[in-house]
């Protein structure tokens, strides 16, 4: 699911679909990152909508998406929006209260008057070339609400590497890095699962292979900590990092495998 850019009747929806792999807790760091960062403007919102776009084959990340906002925010309504039509039936038999499944693409289908508090896009970008993702972007944060979320990024298939960007309508702020700690080597292996706008620039010149870099070294600085535990060396590997790269973040979060980096420090020159 996801948008080529180009014309279409606006009856039609607006993308292609993606294999629509998914699993079972496949995006549970995301979401988890979602509830304590954006949380408090979902129950603050008249109408908490959130948009998982492009849920894939099975509707499970729509489903723990809802169960994860409602322990922020009980008002929360999760739209489950898939532009394969077999794909939406095979989801309608989950529909309960606040859940809800809509055929639609890009232009996000809510009914008039409705425009989502948080749209959710995982693993839909990355078969788009890389000179379409700011026309995605600005398309989906048109349809934001005010003060709404949109985050955009990829996982692998069982959840543990994620890189996603956090975007405003006015464009995007922030890229986290989370990861199972027990499972990483290296933190730039993260580099696999760069979201579509960054993968291609992880080359010599551009800011983001520079902090990949620095991530791997301070990582490298911090080993006497894995002998504590692999989160203690996470923690004094993004304090030393923080001395040279604007993290948006502290401890709180990195306890959880989380690095959060301003997106000005990463966004690809030229």
């Amino acid at each position: 699911m996801a948008s080529r850019t180009v014309s279409r009747p606006s009856s039609r929806p607006i993308g292609t679909a993606t294999r629509g792999t998914t699993n079972p807790n496949r995006l549970r760091r995301m979401d988890r990152w979602i509830a304590h960062t954006h949380g408090a403007a979902l129950r603050r919102s008249d109408a908490p909508i959130a948009v998982d776009l492009g849920y894939g084959a099975a509707p499970w990340t729509a489903v723990e998406l809802l169960g994860r906002l409602r322990t922020v925010c009980p008002a929360a309504e999760v739209v489950g929006v898939e532009i394969d039509p077999a794909r939406v039936a095979a989801a309608k038999p989950y529909e309960r209260d606040g859940l809800s499944f809509a055929h639609g693409g890009f232009e996000v289908p809510l009914a008039p008057g409705r425009r989502p508090a948080l749209i959710r896009a995982a693993n839909v970008l990355r078969q788009y070339d890389e000179d379409e993702v700011a026309a995605v972007w600005e398309r989906l944060c048109a349809r934001l609400a005010p003060g709404g979320l949109l985050v955009e990024g990829t996982c692998d298939e069982i959840g543990r590497r994620h890189v996603w960007v956090a975007l405003g309508p006015e464009g995007p702020h922030t890229v986290t890095f989370a990861a199972r700690l027990g499972s990483l080597d290296t933190p730039s292996d993260l580099a696999e699962r760069l979201p579509k706008a960054l993968i291609h620039r992880n080359v010599p010149g551009e800011p983001v292979h520079a902090f990949l870099r620095d991530f791997d070294r301070a990582w490298a600085a911090a080993a006497p900590y894995s002998a504590l535990s692999a989160r203690q060396r996470w923690i004094r590997t993004a304090a030393a990092l923080r001395a040279d790269w604007p993290l948006t973040d502290g401890p709180v979060r990195w306890r959880q495998g989380e690095i959060s980096v301003r997106w000005e420090a990463l966004a690809p020159r030229g």
